[in-house]
């Protein structure tokens, strides 16, 4: 099994704080003879009538030495999950969950913006702190 990132369990608590219940950690996906392990999975009900939003989560803390090679070890495994998504669970969205440091750091650099918009990123910013999740971008 692969370790868990440094911040899996205050992304966890800041999800559920926004009262979406966890269904996988990790949520795994088998598919052409690979096993990936995207860090969670989770919903959250609109109505008891209507179903509710299905997302997959990719945990980053971006503590390593290299930020451009923390980007391109994330980039690549969010290309590949969102691939195996599309074919296995289309309706589920993915999200990269990344510090509100690094996104008002690094992710404003003009490459790494040109990256998120070019390949649709989408992600979810996170306080560790205080274990909340600070923003969504879609």
């Amino acid at each position: 099994m692969a370790a868990k990132d440094l911040f899996h369990q205050a992304v966890r608590k800041g999800l559920m704080k926004e009262q979406w219940t966890i269904t996988d950690d990790p949520f795994i996906i088998q598919l052409g003879g690979i096993d990936m392990q995207i860090d969670l999975g989770a919903e959250k009900l609109l109505t008891a009538e209507k179903a509710g939003e299905r997302i997959a989560v990719e945990i980053k803390s971006f503590l390593g030495p290299s930020l451009i090679s923390d980007f391109h070890v994330a980039l690549g495994q969010f290309l590949n999950y969102r691939l195996a998504l599309e074919l296995q669970q289309p309706e589920r969205i993915l999200y990269l969950a990344i510090p509100k440091e690094t996104y008002h750091t690094f992710f404003y650099l003009p490459f790494v913006q040109l990256a998120v918009q070019r390949y649709q990123l989408r992600i979810l910013i996170y306080d560790a702190v205080r274990e909340e999740i600070v923003q969504w971008i879609r």
